[in-house]
Order: structure tokens, then sequence, then C-alpha cells
């Protein structure tokens, strides 16, 4: 066996044939990343010149299944996300909108069994970049503080309808002579629609998104990878207290996003059930601090399921 270390980790050199299917991992990973989106109150209106400035730190750990005759087994994965955000409420045109960006390091480990011995392969770096735009196409005008205090106490009941556009950018570490990478190396172009109804201090939303992917044309060194639309439909359920704390629970489901390798289907589509929890309590006036659980379980025989916990403290200006 020809093996050599990198950043601390043993890996193994595989014949072509297995790297094949590790590429399978790589892909059911992917669809999973997408997946775990379940962010709650993303259309919750904000006072235009509102700035908030975030970090947080993520652990993921989980199973993954492989196609029978690649004899890979008990294959798990181990990720540790760290994120700084940025989001900005401003005046577009007379409605409420906001940007967003997103910027993660990743700590990632693969194991498992490849016909019956341990194999293990870790990647630390940056992951890709996201940032989105959305605005409100109904029921959120453009307000600055006061008036908008003003006009949630004479309006109990809301309902906000939304558009967004999401793009996450290939600026993640990506070595094309690897299968397994923290970035994709591709564009992901994210439309979104939603609806928000508040209710005093109930509010639900439901988001629907439609994820197109640019290609990769250097997926193990110089191969083309080509991805389907994946379809994604999310809602969430919060309660928010008068002190401002509050508690959400989610759920999702995604479709689609079946990939291919110079022509060739990969067998890998993805249905995938999303469920989690979040709560968020005041620290002071301007702090805010979130903890969060989602869970994804996959509806494909190959595919994977993961468990994330995560903690994330705001300031808002």
């Amino acid at each position: 066996m020809n093996t050599c270390t990198r950043s601390g980790i043993r890996w193994a050199k595989k014949p072509k044939a297995i790297d094949g299917g590790i590429g399978l991992l790589c892909l059911a990973l992917a669809g999973v990343a997408l997946a775990d989106d379940m962010e709650p109150r993303r259309w919750t209106p904000l006072p235009i010149g509102t700035n908030v400035v975030g970090a947080g730190a993520v652990y993921t750990e989980g199973d993954i299944a492989f196609d029978p005759v690649l004899k890979v087994e008990d294959a798990t994965v181990e990720v540790e996300t760290v994120a700084v955000s940025y989001l900005r409420a401003f005046d577009f045109f007379g409605r409420s909108a906001r940007v967003d960006f997103l910027v993660p390091h990743q700590h990632a480990t693969w194991k498992g069994l490849l016909d019956g011995q341990s194999r293990t392969v870790g990647r630390i770096g940056p992951a890709d970049p996201r940032i989105r735009f959305s605005v409100s196409l109904a029921g959120a005008p453009a307000l600055p503080p006061d008036a908008f205090r003003q006009y949630r106490a004479s309006h109990p009941v809301q309902t906000v309808v939304g558009a967004a556009l999401a793009l996450t950018l290939p600026l993640g570490e990506y070595q094309k002579d690897k299968v397994l990478n923290l970035g994709q190396n591709r564009f992901v172009i994210e439309p979104q629609l939603g609806v928000l109804h508040s209710r005093g201090p109930w509010s639900c939303e439901l988001t629907g998104s439609l994820l197109f992917f640019t290609d990769n044309n250097e997926f193990r060194v110089d191969k083309k990878r080509e991805q389907d639309p994946l379809f994604a439909l999310q809602s969430h359920v919060t309660y928010t207290a008068a002190r401002g704390w509050w508690l959400s629970l989610g759920a999702a489901y995604d479709w689609g996003g079946e990939s291919m390798v110079e022509g060739v289907r990969m067998r890998d589509l993805k249905r995938d059930l999303v469920f989690g929890t979040s709560a968020g309590m005041p620290l002071g006036r301007s702090a805010s601090i979130k903890i969060a659980y989602v869970g994804i379980r996959s509806k494909e025989t190959i595919g994977a399921d993961t468990d994330s916990l995560g903690l994330a403290l705001s300031i808002r200006f």
C-alpha cells in the first residue's frame, strides 16, 4: 500500500476504480451541504440602516452510504466549520431589502473501510463563501427605526412576500487532483421565493428554492462534472417573546440534483429530509446569541445522514 501524510492526516492512494467510487461520496456531500440552509426568520423585515456582524461555529457528523459494489463500508464524515457573517438592511426603491455575506472555514475528515482496511482523508481550509440579496415584494415597506417600530406596533398581523437571489462563489480550497474538497470549484445560483405571515408573537414562513450549478471542468484534474438543478422547499414556525428571545422549529425537503461526469450519470439523485430547531436570546441591547440543531436524512440508498450543532454570536448596530 502506497501511503503519504498531508496536514498530519494519513491517507492512502487508491486504484482508479475506487477513486471514482470516492467521487460518489463527494457528490453526495455536496448535496447535503446545500440542503443545510435551514435559516429561520430570513424574511423578517429590519429597519433600514441596520447592520449585523456575526461569528459562529458548527460541528457536523454523519454516516455515508455507498453503492455496495464499491466495497466501502462504515463511512463517516466529521466537519468543523467556523464562519463570519455580515448583514445590511437598506431601502430598495421603497421596499425593505437586505444583503447577507457568509465566509466559512472548515476542517473535514472522512473515514471508512475499503476492502476491510481503514482509510482516512482530511482537508483544512476555506470553504465557498455565499452572498444573498433579498427584497420584499409586498407587506414590508422600507422604514427607519422609529417608523419601523410604530409600523410593527400598528400591524400585529402582517404578511410579507419576498424574493431573493443567493450566489455561492468558487473560492474555497480546491485541489483538482483530489476528489474530496472543501470547495466545489463552480458557482451555485439559487433564486428563492418566500412568504412570511406574522400574528402577534407567532410567525410562519415558507421558502421555495431552485439551485442551478455551473460546470466544474477540473473534476479529477481534467474531467467535466455537471449537475441537474436541485429543488428545495422549507418552512419554519417561530415564537418570539416580549423580551426578545425566540424559538423556531423547521423542516425542509430537497430533490433532484443528479450529476454527470464526462456525460455519465452518477446515480446520485438526491432526496433529503431536513429538520431542525433553533433558539435565540438577546445579550444586552445590541448583541444576541443563537444555538441551532439541523438533521439531514437521505431518502436514497446512496447518500448521507448528518447531524449538526451550531452556536453563533451577533452584534447589531
